[in-house]
């Protein structure tokens, strides 16, 4: 037994405890089964929002039947004081006004929280009213929530206890985009052109006809104002042009990017930039050909291939939305924060060093 599997086996034995607000939803979901599995979390609530009837989990999602022996209960106010006594860790897969009120309460309280939701992402509060639609009522926790995309994320950036998780659309345009930017192999001014595909899952579990799939074919939408555009260029610290697109598949989200690149950069400087940053990340496969939505749904890996012809590259990355994209990224976060393997409860095997 090596020394770190024997320090992750010592970790086991002192859990962290969680809990998690937003379980009814299709990221809630996600993470309290990855949370279930998890070999050194432990979940010990799961919350749904105020008004709702306690429900067994495997009442809302079926699938879970004869696994998952828990109650979702709709969230109280005065929740707040017991679980600062059962938990050390707050999951929050929620919209964004109420993870902006409720993450304070829970951080004066002294958990860690991992927010999925929009409401800590952008570090300049005078963006909320444009693409979120309200303005920022803590705008003092902004420069204290580190971004959380996690093969990115530093060591001094993990010391906080607030972290905004990366959106899905973000999670698979920088993880394609970052290597080539930090080894500055891009164009000046080049502007990265991001089309991405998603499947209707994207948009949440409350049905609108909008994403019935019975209405959904292949069409683009949020032209120039989607609220990832600004997510997207402050991660990788330029412009892009970003057009998402939404799919007739349930889960999934395939980004196809254009870039130019520097004249004189050739095919192995690229390769190497992905190969540098990315040999050691597990959550990240390097592929000789396309992804494909299809081998990524249902998994916590982005998929990423790339193919040039002179300056110009294109960069495919395919991630699941729910889980690379929100859930599985969380506990990734999760277990750098803790000194966990980064892909513990995460990856079938069990340990991963």
């Amino acid at each position: 037994m090596s020394q770190s599997q024997s320090q992750f086996q010592s970790m086991v034995l002192l859990k962290k405890r969680a809990i998690i607000l937003g379980a009814a939803g299709y990221s809630g979901a996600e993470l309290v089964q990855l949370i279930s599995q998890h070999p050194a979390i432990e979940l010990v609530a799961a919350y749904a929002s105020a008004g709702r009837e306690p429900e067994a989990f495997a009442s809302l999602y079926p699938r879970y039947s004869n696994q998952l022996d828990l109650q979702v209960l709709p969230w109280q106010p005065e929740a707040i004081n017991e679980v600062a006594q059962q938990a050390d860790i707050a999951f929050l897969a929620l919209p964004h006004e109420a993870s902006e009120e409720l993450a304070p309460q829970l951080l004066a309280k002294g958990l860690v929280v991992f927010d999925l939701s929009g409401a800590f992402r952008l570090k300049n509060a005078a963006l909320y009213p444009e693409f979120y639609g309200y303005p920022h009522q803590h705008p003092e926790l902004l420069p204290q929530a580190p971004y959380g995309l996690a093969e990115w994320i530093s060591a001094s950036e993990l010391e906080h206890s607030l972290f905004a998780v990366a959106g899905c659309y973000p999670t698979a345009s920088a993880l394609a985009l970052l290597p080539l930017i930090k080894a500055g192999l891009l164009a000046e001014g080049a502007v990265p052109v991001i089309n991405a595909i998603s499947g209707v899952s994207g948009a949440g579990r409350k049905a609108s006809l909008g994403t019935s799939f019975c209405e959904v074919g292949l069409s683009a939408y949020g032209f120039f104002g989607h609220r990832h555009r600004p997510e997207i260029e402050q991660t990788l610290g330029c412009s892009v042009v970003f057009t998402p697109h939404l799919g007739n598949f349930k889960r999934g989200i395939l980004a196809t990017i254009s870039v130019c690149l520097k004249a004189g950069i050739s095919k192995a400087e690229v390769d190497a930039a992905y190969q540098q940053h990315y040999q050691h990340k597990p959550m990240v496969r390097l592929l000789p050909r396309s992804p494909n939505v299809a081998d990524v749904a249902g998994t916590c890996f982005c998929d990423l291939h790339w193919q040039q012809h002179g300056q110009q590259l294109v960069v495919v990355s395919a991630i699941d939305n729910l889980l690379k994209g929100a859930a599985a990224q969380a506990v990734q976060l999760a277990n750098l924060k803790f000194g966990y393997p980064e892909a513990a409860g995460l990856l079938a095997g069990g340990y991963r060093d």
